[in-house]
């Protein structure tokens, strides 16, 4: 298999999951600048997508890290497939991918899409208000919980710790939401966090 993926990107989730389960694969590092390189591997053009063995392109990082996780589900990084449990994680997904991933977006958008000074500030406060809701009831869901699906690490765990670290580029601020922040120093520690991070370059 082999990752196409942008530094820090929310590739860096399915580049997690990979390390996870430890079967062999290559990365290329792409340049979300330049469309051509990445419309050339697939026509939606962003990362991550995921070369199987057989050529073919797998899309969107939900479903990468379902795949993945199936690959070694000894590993319980996603619960068996038609269990509660399954639809539980899946609803974590999407929320995680529908209301911070996406929450996040217009902060790294809005200085490029909103020229006047005055609205541009208005919208950002906006955006981090909402997220900051977000970021509140996720922060009382972890309460007393050691991961996102309670002491099972599951890709839901992977996902949520790649959205929160690009609070520091956008200057938003998580470090008030106590259990999150706990949760994520254990997700931090994770070898296969450290080693997807020191690939893509954020980690000396």
């Amino acid at each position: 298999m082999k990752l196409y993926y942008s530094p820090g990107a929310c590739s860096l989730a399915s580049h997690i999951v990979l390390n996870e389960i430890g079967t062999p694969f290559e990365t290329e590092k792409m340049n979300l600048a330049q469309k051509a390189p990445l419309t050339a591997i697939h026509p939606k053009g962003y990362v991550p997508l995921l070369r199987l063995d057989d050529g073919s392109i797998l899309t969107e990082g939900v479903v990468i890290m379902q795949y993945l996780a199936d690959q070694k589900p000894e590993l319980k990084l996603m619960p068996k497939a038609g269990s509660m449990e399954r639809y539980r994680a899946q609803e974590w997904l999407n929320y995680i991918a529908s209301e911070i991933h996406k929450g996040f977006s217009p902060l790294f958008s809005a200085d490029r899409m909103i020229k006047d000074e005055t609205a541009r500030a208005s919208f950002k406060e906006q955006t981090k208000e909402n997220l900051n809701k977000r970021f509140a009831w996720l922060d009382s869901e972890m309460a007393n919980k050691n991961f996102i699906m309670g002491d099972q690490y599951t890709v839901a765990d992977a996902y949520l710790f790649t959205c929160m670290s690009w609070g520091k580029y956008v200057a938003f601020d998580t470090s008030s939401f106590k259990n999150l922040t706990n949760w994520n120093a254990r997700v931090y520690q994770r070898a296969a966090v450290q080693k997807s991070l020191k690939t893509e370059g954020l980690l000396s």
